[in-house]
């Protein structure tokens, strides 16, 4: 047998089995094949331990100098633990979001479309269907049962994502469903989720003030009851994308799902908590959050890049777990970032952004907004490119706007022309260095939540968002490079040459701002023909006496 057979058989292993309720949509299984034939999946069947190897096994191809079109997918198909234990089903870790094209592929659409599509689904949310036989009920174990060796939380293929630094494996893709008790509205957010023991699992929801499930706690914390919740671990790819996306409180993230796929997504009732789950889920995990008493959680990995130390948060009581019976569990990888938690983030958050200020605040010009990923984690570097000639008003309002739209993003707000790539690092240092007078063109926004990162000493931790306005305050002198015939004639050599493939960066040719005289582009015309001692007597007509040394010469401008 080939190693692409073995490959496709092993695959084969975790096709869902037929009779579950009808969808056009992709689940898991099929999305993991769905890779494997677009070549973005790598299929590791040798033993692999979860709690050493797995997750720096997939790290390196984040910090090993990878470009990120090369990024794959990693399915490990023989997990065990230090221990030599054997764990049921199969991990997905980076199978999400590993790249742009991975990302794309679990959404079904082309990227150039998912912005368009995410604003409709949150606009337009399409309920789910409720069925009563569904995949994630093949295994039930309830109560009593879950007290058998392997058969609670200690059961889950679930991997040390930081391992040296983490105290446990954690959850990292795991979906918390909630309901608001005074609404009915359910909320699905991910939130890192500790295996403290057999029948208790951590839970951080990173204190969500705005909306999702610490609102929900606090309600059942004034009632004096524990809070009933769901945990998805693996599922259809739009929940997952649904799941980490920022929402608002009245919105049901399964039937925005439901939007993105464009038909109800299947949802079942669980089994011992009055929440409606994903019917294709992998493993759900049912139980109450205690809303009375708070334990110590972490340390682990952050996707700042630091390691959360450990703090009081709180735990759920497991009462059930259920799963398919050939599970796949999904892992992000996160921490330092670029990683797979940032690029899924990215995608749907750049979009949403650029929506609040055109559509939600009305703001004209602007034409892209950049959340920067290496290192950083998208919330603190923000770009926002607009087109020539907007009003200052129109800026500092979008600049405020992408500083205030999420209680901790933004740190660094950058308004840019349309010719600076605000994804690129090194342009915006680029116009924050050229076109930004810090004390015309700066404010600092205070008073903001530190969120998303380690505290600073001072202030009790507050952080404030630095605004800086770095866009051309009028016309400028031409881009310092050659023109685009010459790059685009020199890339045609370089080719023929056999030389390493460019990846061109903006800016990778020279172009007009604005002040560039008719005499000028003449006598640079002239020196491409090498005529340039053709108007040396133009140079010497030139001459005075009476001015000073770097005062410039004055030409009438080609306008």
């Amino acid at each position: 047998m080939s190693g692409q057979e073995k490959v496709r058989k092993e695959l084969e292993r975790y096709l869902p089995e037929a009779g579950g309720p009808s969808r056009s949509y992709p689940d898991l299984h099929e999305h993991v094949l769905e890779l494997d034939r677009r070549g973005l999946l790598v299929v590791v069947d040798r033993p692999i331990n979860k709690d050493t190897e797995m997750h720096p096994l997939v790290r390196w191809q984040y910090r090993g100098g990878i470009p990120e079109q090369d990024r794959k997918a990693f399915l490990f198909t023989d997990v065990t633990d230090s221990k030599g234990r054997s764990y049921e089903g199969a991990v997905l870790v980076a199978g999400l979001a590993a790249t742009p094209d991975v990302y794309r592929t679990g959404f079904g659409k082309p990227l150039d479309q998912i912005g368009a599509i995410w604003i409709k689904a949150m606009n337009s949310p399409i309920p789910p269907n409720l069925v009563e036989n569904a995949p994630c009920h093949e295994v039930v174990r309830i109560g009593e049962q879950l007290d058998a060796p392997g058969a609670a939380l200690d059961g889950l293929a679930v991997p040390i994502s930081t391992p040296g630094w983490d105290n446990a494996p954690y959850l990292s893709a795991g979906h918390f469903i909630t309901k608001d008790p005074d609404t009915g509205i359910q909320n699905m957010g991910n939130y890192r989720g500790q295996l403290k023991a057999p029948r208790r699992l951590g839970m951080n929801p990173s204190v969500e003030l705005r909306a999702g499930i610490y609102s929900h706690w606090l309600k059942y914390k004034a009632r004096g009851e524990p809070m009933p919740c769901a945990v998805v671990v693996g599922c259809p790819p739009a929940v997952s994308y649904t799941s980490v996306q920022k929402m608002p409180e009245n919105l049901d993230e399964l039937a925005v799902a439901g939007g993105l796929v464009g038909e109800p997504l299947n949802v079942v009732r669980a089994k011992t908590v009055d929440l409606l789950v994903p019917a294709e889920s992998e493993y759900v995990i049912e139980g109450f959050i205690n809303t009375q008493l708070l334990e110590p959680e972490a340390p682990f990995g952050e996707s700042h890049g630091y390691v959360n130390l450990q703090e009081y948060n709180a735990f759920m009581d497991v009462t059930a777990i259920t799963h398919r019976k050939r599970p796949i569990i999904t892992s992000f990888i996160s921490q330092v970032t670029p990683s797979e938690s940032s690029v899924i983030r990215k995608v749907a958050m750049e979009p949403v952004f650029l929506n609040h200020l055109r559509t939600n605040l009305g703001i004209k010009g602007v034409t892209k907004v950049a959340m920067h990923e290496p290192l950083t984690s998208l919330y603190a570097v923000i770009g926002v490119q607009f087109e020539r000639g907007v009003p200052s008003t129109e800026v500092w309002r979008a600049l405020y706007g992408a500083a205030t739209l999420h209680r901790f993003a933004g740190k660094w707000v950058i308004a840019v022309d349309e010719d600076i790539d605000p994804g690129n690092a090194d342009a915006l240092f680029w116009a924050m260095s050229y076109r930004c007078q810090p004390q015309h063109d700066m404010r600092v926004l205070d008073k903001k939540d530190p969120g998303h990162g380690p505290k600073g000493p001072k202030d009790d931790g507050e952080s404030a968002s630095v605004l800086i306005n770095a866009l051309l305050k009028g016309d400028f002198s031409p881009v310092a490079l050659p023109k685009k015939e010459f790059m685009e004639r020199a890339k045609v050599i370089w080719e023929e040459l056999g030389l390493q493939p460019l990846k061109p960066e903006p800016p990778w040719h020279g172009y007009d701002l604005g002040v560039w005289p008719a005499a000028l582009e003449r006598q640079a015309e002239m020196a491409t023909r090498s005529e340039y001692f053709d108007f040396s007597d133009e140079l010497i007509a030139g001459r005075r006496s009476d001015v000073n040394m770097n005062d410039p010469v004055e030409h009438k401008t080609n306008k």
